[in-house]
């Protein structure tokens, strides 16, 4: 009983200290979503030099996109003329952070950690972007099939899509691993002793060498390795250890490896590895080496459940409605997930009357509205489709339409996804 009392009273205020920074970024993340345009993007990113590497990583930086999120975006980017350094630069820095996490780390992990954090993603984005350059040795490609991107909503439109965007779309992407986040912080915090590392891994090398080598082939989301990464401080992990963890724990999972090695290539794979590697831990090291200690000691108080600069009806409040939309969010996700093949609505069934072709497409690597986004927008591409029906749950999409089915392999495979089976 005692353990469960001191279970929910650490995710209690764990969820105080982050819901009010937490929500603010997710604002900023719809905001951004529909001011920086697409074509402006591309168009910055297009030659194989230091300008679009430096360019794609600046703006990957406050895109609020995680490694599987971002890998249909970066993707495509390059389908649609981007430079391979370019995409590379994208891929590396923008699931490092992202506006939210850069909230949530300055609410938990304080403002030294919220600044260098962003600048470790920007400049292992460019150092990535170049080698790939360097590497590749090849000029931009043009591809006459890109992936396609949603129009701006003009005027007051922006507004509800907007918010839909932040508090709905996007927090469908991060609710699951949000929540495992938090759980997973208080339960550090609350099981492991608070001598933890010093008593058992105190070499801090052979601490970040831990991190790193647990945070490759994983998924944790820039936000949600926050809370984790202060309840390791708290434990005893060195500052240095804990920025291994929030570069390389989002940067990289085996999907993620998997997709850029078959559509960059795998000398671009090499390069995006040793760039997240080499730079993790050299980040960690001039942390620990060169910032001053008292810095992070601000950390410490995350513990004490005693500070903040915001009014408390304020954190309530905002912990309150962060809970309800992860909670309501993963009750969606659920029933959608019941439900399972069953995604036929009634207007497929009234188009399927009037249609000739019905494909059922069976695809691997789809984990976030990014996703469906992309491929729905590049199946719609395809001439003769009428209709298009994407189940994040099920991994499918149905096409409705007089299309071939090989063409649709086609489509889906330059999107960077693999297609399981047509039926």
């Amino acid at each position: 009983m005692h353990f469960i009392k001191d279970y929910i009273f650490e995710i209690y205020h764990l969820l105080l200290e982050m819901a009010p920074y937490l929500l603010l970024g997710f604002l900023i993340a719809g905001i951004l979503k529909f001011t920086l345009k697409p074509a402006t993007m591309k168009k910055h990113l297009g030659e194989a030099n230091l300008r679009s590497v430096v360019n794609a990583s600046l703006l990957g930086v406050p895109m609020p996109l995680c490694s599987c999120g971002v890998i249909p975006t970066g993707v495509g980017l390059y389908r649609n003329g981007a430079s391979k350094g370019a995409a590379q630069s994208f891929l590396i820095s923008t699931p490092q952070t992202g506006v939210d996490s850069i909230m949530i780390t300055y609410s938990l992990l304080g403002l030294p950690f919220a600044i260098i954090r962003p600048i470790a993603a920007f400049l292992t984005g460019i150092a990535g972007g170049l080698i790939t350059n360097k590497v590749e040795g090849e000029k931009p490609h043009k591809f006459a099939n890109g992936t396609g991107e949603e129009d701006m909503p003009k005027g007051w439109r922006k507004i509800p899509a907007i918010l839909k965007y932040a508090f709905v779309d996007f927090m469908a992407d991060i609710a699951k691993w949000l929540a495992i986040g938090i759980l997973v912080a208080g339960l550090i915090a609350v099981v492991l002793p608070d001598d933890f590392f010093l008593k058992y891994l105190s070499n801090p090398y052979l601490s970040m060498a831990v991190m790193l080598v647990a945070s490759i082939p994983l998924y944790v989301c820039a936000t949600s390795s926050v809370p984790i990464a202060a309840a390791l401080i708290l434990k005893g992990l060195s500052p240095g250890a804990a920025l291994v963890f929030l570069m390389a724990g989002p940067a990289t999972n085996a999907a993620t490896i998997s997709v850029i090695g078959k559509t960059l290539g795998k000398k671009s794979l090499i390069v995006y590895l040793g760039t997240i590697i080499v730079g993790s831990f050299a980040g960690g090291i001039v942390l620990d080496q060169f910032f001053p200690a008292s810095w992070f000691t601000g950390i410490m108080a995350m513990g004490q459940h005693d500070h903040s600069m915001l009014p408390e009806w304020l954190m309530i409040a905002s912990a309150v409605v962060l809970t309800g939309l992860i909670l309501y969010t993963l009750m969606v996700k659920m029933i959608r997930k019941i439900k399972g093949n069953n995604e036929s609505c009634e207007s497929c069934e009234v188009t399927l009357m009037h249609e000739k072709t019905n494909h059922l497409v069976h695809i691997e690597g789809m984990t976030c509205q990014h996703c469906v986004m992309n491929v729905k927008k590049g199946l719609s591409s395809l001439d003769g489709v009428t209709e298009v029906v994407v189940n994040l749950e099920a991994k499918s999409a149905r096409v409705i339409g007089k299309v071939d089915a090989e063409k649709i392999k086609e489509v889906i495979s330059e999107l960077g996804y693999t297609v399981k089976g047509i039926e």
